[in-house]
């Protein structure tokens, strides 16, 4: 058994997310109580083709630990190859493969959830990854609960995955064709979780530490993964931990610490080796900050200018002005 499963462990796993979880956001979510990190996913192709840039998103630091590599593509011994770069480049923990991503431009490569409608191929890319590592770390996978409603094969996939030598298995309990829109099938992940013997990490809509509760009570899931809730509270985790061992809400987050948190990821993002100059980093980061923001006093207005931004001066001036106008209607 992987380690963070023993002695009754329900890791939170922090799910890949491309463009969100890069090293500096995962140092964040780790630092608030996130037990696993997983990678972007990054191209075989591209570690194979030794791509700076690819190579880029596979790096992270032991604080981080115990951390995954993900790896997407349609190749099982080509995936396999790439597993053994990485491994030689920063021994990972594990390597996790990518049979989730709903994304046309991984799909259109036989990579991600286009390999549920291919299970031979599935099965292939599984076990030559796994021969590939030849033991060196642990094999995981990630993956969704089918390619659309007619076809939902998560228990099959599953099973599949087992018996290619996988260590453990997040499943996704929305469709490919469901995107993000609709409720993620909590039934299915439960399904998946009972018909393997390894662990099963539930993902979708855990948003609090009530719902991190209710699926560990409901299913036979061995740990859950938080995705999109993070990305505007990075919170959660620490939240629903507390939750998990106290049946205590914490009480939300003042609107003043969130602004530092912000700050805090805007110079860390600057100073890292991933973007560049200020002015590319910070424009990689719109999305983020308009996340982050959600919720916030005069939300709709801050999302607009933090649309705009190319700098961290013009974040602390934007959180100045929302700090001053949150105070202002306080008093009021």
């Amino acid at each position: 058994m992987l380690p963070w499963f023993q002695n009754g462990a329900f890791p939170l796993y922090l799910a890949p997310m491309a463009g969100v979880t890069d090293l500096v956001f995962r140092q964040i979510c780790k630092e608030l109580g996130a037990d696993v990190m997983v990678t972007e996913f990054v191209s075989a192709e591209g570690i194979m083709q030794a791509d700076e840039r690819t190579r880029k998103y596979t790096e992270f630091t032991d604080e981080q630990r115990p951390v995954g590599v993900q790896l997407f593509g349609g190749d099982g011994e080509r995936m396999g190859e790439a597993a053994k770069k990485i491994i030689g480049w920063k021994q990972p923990d594990f390597i996790d493969i990518n049979f989730g991503c709903p994304v046309n431009k991984v799909v259109a490569k036989n990579g991600g959830s286009s390999l549920l409608k291919d299970c031979p191929t599935l099965a292939s890319v599984a076990a030559g990854v796994k021969k590939g590592v030849g033991g060196e770390v642990p094999v995981t996978a990630k993956m969704r609960i089918g390619w659309d409603d007619k076809t939902v094969n998560a228990v099959e996939v599953c099973r599949i995955l087992e018996d290619c030598g996988m260590e453990a298995i997040a499943v996704h309990g929305r469709t490919r064709s469901q995107g993000y829109s609709g409720e993620a099938n909590w039934e299915v992940i439960d399904a998946c979780a009972q018909a393997v013997k390894i662990p099963v990490i539930g993902n979708g809509d855990i948003s609090t530490g009530a719902d991190l509760a209710r699926r560990k009570r409901e299913t036979a899931v061995s740990g859950v993964m938080i995705g999109r809730a993070a990305m505007q509270n990075p919170w959660v985790f620490r939240e629903a931990k507390h939750f998990l061992e106290t049946g205590e809400t914490l009480p939300p987050v003042p609107l003043e610490d969130r602004w530092s948190l912000v700050l805090r990821h805007c110079r860390l993002a600057v100073n890292s080796a991933r973007y560049g100059a200020e002015k590319h980093a910070m424009m990689s980061m719109r999305a983020r900050l308009m996340a982050y923001c959600k919720g916030f006093p005069g939300a709709k207005e801050l999302r607009q200018r933090l649309a705009q931004v190319q700098s961290v001066a013009e974040v602390e001036d934007i959180a100045a002005l929302s700090l001053a106008t949150a105070a202002d209607m306080a008093e009021v």
